[in-house]
Order: C-alpha cells, then structure tokens, then sequence
C-alpha cells in the first residue's frame, strides 16, 4: 500500500505546463488552494498508509480524514455559489459507486469467512500437509493453487492460505518459505486477474460495464504466462529434498461443502442478472447473502439433531475424543462471519474512492487522462499503469482510470485489467498479498528477499502483455 502518485504529479505539473482543464464543475480547481490543499492531503494520508507496518496505524484511518478533508475544500470554494448543487451530486456519484462494490466485497468476505470457520481451509492444509513432497513438488502445488482458487476466493484470501500451508509444512526451512511466498504472491495475483471475483479492479471494471464476465477469461492464458514463467525460474533453485509428513487430522464442521456451493451459486446469480437483466451485480450478491442466513437457520434448527446423532455414533465406537469435542460446537451465526470481515480494508477502499473522486472533481484525473491516453499510445499508457500499480496500490490507481473513462477497446480495456493485477506482484508492497504474507512469514519473505526477484517477475509481466497482445489482438 505504497504510494508514489502524489509525488509524481507535481512533478508533472513542472514539466508539463497546465491548461484549462475542466473538471466535473465546467471549471478546473488545479491551480487554485483547493487543488494544492487537497494534492498535499492525500500525499500525507498516503505517506501514513506507507508508514502502516512501522506506525502500526491502520490504513483507513488516514484515506478516511484525506476523503473528508478534500470534499470540504471543495465544498467551501463553492458555497454560496449556485454551482453548489454539483459538489453535492458528485459526492452521491462517488459515494454510490462505493456502497455498491463495498457490499459485494462484504458478500463475498461473509462466504470465505464463513468457510474458514467450518474448516474448509483448515481440512485443506491438513490434506497437503499429509503428502509425502518434495520441496519443488509442494512449490509447484502450492502455486498452482494460489492461481486456481484466488478467481474464486480473491488474492489476498488465497495467499495468506497458501502462506499458512507453506509455514506449516516447512517450518524452520527460511529459504524455501521465501521462494515460496513470492510463488504464492504472483500466482495470486495472475489467478485473480482474469475474475471479477479475483481482485478489487477486476470487480470495479465489470461493476463499471466495461467488460462482460465472460470477457475477462480471454486473460486466463496471459495470467498463466505471467504466473508459470517466475515459477518456473526460481523452481531451479529448489532442492527435491522430501518434506516431512504430519499425520495431522482435521474434519471440516456441518455444512462446510453446502456453503461452497450457495457461494457458486450466489456467483452465479449475480452474474445472471447482471448479463441477462442488466442490473448491478451486487444485487445477486445480496441475494446469496440471504441464501446463506437461510442455510445458518437451518445449521441452527438442526444442530441438536445433528449432535445426538453424533454423540450416539461416538458412543457405539468408543471414540472419547470425538465425544468431548462436541460439547464445544457452537450454532452458525451468518452475523458473526459479516463481523469478521476485513472492515479496515473496505474503509480504506472507501477513502480511497472518495479521495480520487475529489482530485477528479478538482481536475488532476482529466489531466492525467489528457498527458498518458492522449499524448501516449494506450498501450504503452495501460503497461505503464501496471508498472505503477507496482508502488502505489492498484485500487486507486485503477479507480482513476476508470474516472477518466478513456475511449479504449475492449482490448485494451482487458489490457489496463490485466497490467493492474498483475503489475502489483513485481514489489511486494504492490499488492494486498505481497502485504500480508510480509505480516504472515515475517522474518522470511521480506521486501528486499523479493525485490532480488523482481527481475524475474518483471520478465513474466512483459510476456504476459506480450502474450494478450498477440493471443486477443483481434480485440484491439
């Protein structure tokens, strides 16, 4: 969650001398106290959401007082006028983009969480854990799987899994634990890039219309490029060594498979009526949420049943064990898993949506739309806001394109989609899963052990453009 926006677009206005551009009022704020006031705001906020691990400040906290402080300059150079009405209805257009992707991330966060309780992903690294592996072997798994569930699960959810798979399975071994964190990351990232479900910018494009659900898995074999050629380079410096085996139990709780399901079927739902109806897709998100909280009555209604059963079972077999145990299930409570969603994430999600708003409002995204998609070829423009997306975080940086709305083609709109979603692994603080695993493998898999990969990274980033240019150039 690193930044270097702020910095970069002063030094733009210095080189590039600034015309009138219009902002949403008909009138550009760039030059006036507003837009310097508001630049120095988010270059602060942001300089605190870099400082996050050293500071120990969560994230939101700043991007929230940025949003508030930006939109109340705004609102105090138009007050009086009788331009006010157009802050007011902007910030209801922002704020409205916000709520809808926000309670769809919030879905979507319930179902994975309500997985994790039932010991989905518990009775999943229990399972890997188990397999007699070699080094490389459990590197390649682990990879493969980070690209196969995050379009489901999302990146962030898949690495910290896969992270809590290779910490277990390779406890004390640091140098593999690194090489395997960064496997994870990319393939994370590149898995999550061709969903709407795999990252926060795959969602906000279709969200936005701009590309249809089924669109987006023309990116899958780029994806794959991008993930398998790091891997398959730092792979040759794993040894084949045979990882120690746990014979580790874990039994997934009542109704771990059936919630899957409602999750592939509230997916489902949403991209129907999304196709088929044309409405947001958060409405059939909403709709699965309410799936689930029958399904938890259900769990409710039935648990004593359930749990005589059981007892009964344990009793005729003799298993102690399994007796004690199940005086300790508690009921499923749907309420509980939207509790523990991540909220810090979808307040820092807000603040940074109402603060790009608020600089586009001003001006500076129609400037910046003006100086890359205009004077550049959009190709080079979109490559360069994946490299970007590698130092500041790819949620604002791919919400300000989307403000601009540049007239692209489809192409080139999957071009910007993949650039941002992959673009983010080539630093570890580019991504929310670089970030995480820093946090989740301390002491082993660090900005700088990535950062010597980068390299290597960067070569899958450029073969996976390469690839999308020539596999989908009839999009173009």
């Amino acid at each position: 969650m690193h930044v270097l926006l702020p910095f970069l677009l002063p030094l733009v206005f210095l080189i590039f001398p600034v015309e009138a551009f219009a902002s949403e009022a008909g009138v550009s704020l760039v030059d006036s106290w507003v837009g310097t006031s508001s630049l120095v705001v988010f270059a602060i906020a942001y300089l605190l959401v870099m400082s996050e691990e050293v500071i120990h400040l969560r994230k939101s906290k700043p991007v929230l007082v940025a949003a508030g402080l930006i939109w109340l300059f705004i609102a105090m150079f138009y007050h009086g006028s009788d331009q006010q009405h157009l802050v007011t209805d902007a910030f209801r257009h922002n704020l409205l983009e916000f709520a809808e992707l926000m309670l769809f991330l919030l879905v979507a966060m319930t179902y994975i969480n309500a997985m994790e309780e039932r010991r989905l992903f518990d009775a999943l690294r229990a399972w890997l854990v188990s397999k007699n592996l070699t080094y490389r072997k459990l590197f390649w798994l682990t990879g493969a799987l980070a690209f196969v569930i995050s379009p489901i699960a999302d990146n962030l959810t898949t690495a910290l899994l896969m992270c809590a798979v290779v910490t277990k399975v390779a406890k004390g071994n640091s140098r593999f634990i690194n090489l395997a964190c960064i496997n994870i990351v990319v393939a994370a990232n590149a898995g999550g890039a061709f969903s709407p479900f795999g990252d926060i910018t795959t969602l906000m494009v279709w969200q936005k219309g701009l590309v249809e659900f089924s669109q987006f898995f023309a990116l899958m074999v780029p994806s794959l490029v991008n993930a398998v050629i790091p891997a398959a380079i730092i792979s040759l410096f794993i040894g084949n060594e045979v990882v120690q085996a746990s014979d580790e139990k874990v039994e997934m709780k009542r109704g771990a498979k059936r919630i899957v399901l409602l999750f592939l079927f509230t997916v489902a739902t949403a991209v129907m009526v999304h196709s088929l109806f044309h409405l947001p897709p958060v409405m059939g998100m909403m709709t699965g949420l309410g799936y689930l909280q029958f399904f938890g009555f259900f769990l409710r209604k039935t648990l004593a049943r359930s749990l005589h059963r059981k007892a009964l079972s344990a009793i005729q077999h003799g298993d102690d064990a399994r007796l004690r145990s199940l005086g300790s299930i508690v009921p499923f409570d749907v309420f509980n898993r939207v509790a523990r969603a991540e909220w810090d994430t979808l307040l820092f999600f807000y603040g940074v949506v109402i603060c790009v708003g608020g600089l586009g409002f001003i001006g500076y995204l129609e400037l910046a739309s003006n100086l890359m998609y205009n004077n550049w070829d959009a190709t080079y423009a979109n490559i360069a806001v994946g490299v970007l997306s590698a130092i500041v975080d790819n949620i604002p940086v791919m919400f300000a394109v989307l403000t601009m709305e540049p007239s692209m083609s489809l192409g080139q709109w999957l071009l910007v989609t993949l650039t941002a979603g992959v673009g983010g692994s080539m630093l570890s603080i580019g991504s929310a899963a670089g970030v995480a695993l820093m946090g989740q493998a301390r002491g082993h898999y660090t900005f700088i052990s990535h950062l010597r990969w980068s390299p290597v990274i960067a070569l899958g980033y450029l073969a996976s453009v390469a690839c999308h240019i020539w596999l989908n150039g009839s999009l173009f």
